[in-house]
């Protein structure tokens, strides 16, 4: 008889990326080249060319354990934000910084943890993979609800996750209700400010202070998407000293790689690479906002490198325009199945889709 897997486990309905090239590009019969991908918030300018060649430089050490501990790295973070390296805590991307918090920080079958109703679908499958209770705070008309959270703060509220910009929506917290928010959080839960689009916001809010201030916050932040490394699986969590110290116990030994780890080095030595990326996404982004106006489509204006769009039938249009080699993140499993998410492309790749999109609208019907 095979082992019983835990209930909780067994059940578990798996994260569904965005589909990956090669996978459409057999399914459709075309070659790879052919396909334009705009459904997982990548960089479409690609890394950092210092990154490509400090990856380069790393393989002839490939048969040696990386650094366990990611110094050089976690210095170079820590410098960048005026920190120092006992804030920094690596992970294999901005996800994995979660989990520790969830080793760290909860129990099987006790407290609760609150996100909000419409955000990254990984908070919600790590409670219940570490058999949490969950709880959605209702959005406001796709905005985070800051009053239904601090309505939701009970004693037994281990912890909370809020993101801005958030994912899939693009939508920002205010940086006034953002801060109060912050200020008045209480002792006990722990609060994770996601901000892996964090570079894309114009006035930013002040949250590496708040880090300084020793507040019970986790920021996550990734090098997967404005730097352009999301095949390296790269990412840092930024806590107070106290703080990250329970979160290193939670890391397996050598959780990042060697060539992720220079790899990030090096993008952080390369902002101009930064600024063209931001460039290239508000203005891809202003672009986008102008044709869904023209097509007369709702969508969620926001921050962030991809814009949320209502289509109809989000299951068709992202079927209809696959079938042309353009991939598109339907959103049924966010619960809103009339809705899709386009990332930012280059001019050529916008192109592609002001070209194809009209045409898939028309095919659902």
């Amino acid at each position: 008889m095979p082992a019983t897997p835990n209930p909780y486990v067994a059940n578990l309905k798996p994260y569904e990326p965005g589909r990956p090239i090669a996978d459409v590009a057999r399914e459709h019969g075309l070659s790879s080249s052919q396909i334009i991908k705009l459904a997982s918030n990548e960089n479409p300018l690609g890394p950092s060319p210092l990154a490509v060649q400090a990856i380069r430089d790393s393989l002839d050490h490939t048969h040696l354990y990386p650094d366990g501990g990611g110094l050089d790295l976690r210095q170079a973070i820590a410098k960048s934000h005026g920190l120092t390296p006992d804030h920094v805590v690596l992970g294999c991307g901005s996800n994995e910084v979660i989990e520790f918090c969830y080793h760290a920080y909860t129990q099987p079958g006790q407290g609760r943890v609150l996100a909000s109703a419409y955000a990254f679908a990984v908070y919600g499958l790590m409670a219940r993979l570490f058999h949490v209770p969950f709880e959605e705070v209702p959005d406001r008309d796709f905005h985070h609800d800051l009053a239904g959270f601090t309505a939701r703060l009970q004693n037994d509220v281990r912890l909370v996750f809020l993101a801005s910009p958030n994912n899939p929506t693009g939508t920002r917290i205010p940086n006034a209700e953002l801060t109060a928010f912050v200020q008045k959080f209480p002792d006990g839960p722990l609060l994770i400010l996601d901000e892996a689009y964090y570079e894309f916001i114009p006035e930013p809010p002040p949250s590496i202070q708040w880090i300084k201030e020793g507040r019970p916050l986790v920021l996550l932040r990734t090098f997967s998407k404005v730097q352009g490394l999301a095949g390296l699986r790269i990412g840092y969590g930024l806590a107070h000293p106290s703080i990250a110290a329970v979160l290193q116990k939670s890391r397996q030994p050598f959780n990042t790689s060697a060539p992720a780890q220079v790899a990030a080095l090096a993008a952080l030595a390369d902002p101009e690479h930064v600024r063209k990326t931001i460039v290239l996404t508000n203005e891809g982004r202003d672009r986008l906002h102008s044709f869904l106006k023209k097509l007369n489509l709702r969508f969620i204006p926001g921050t962030a490198n991809y814009v949320m769009v209502e289509v109809g039938n989000g299951d068709a249009v992202f079927l209809a325009l696959q079938k042309h080699g353009l991939i598109v993140r339907p959103l049924r499993s966010y619960n809103l199945p009339n809705w899709i998410r386009i990332s930012i492309g280059t001019p050529a790749q916008m192109s592609r889709l002001e070209e194809l999109l009209p045409q898939s609208l028309t095919t659902q019907k």
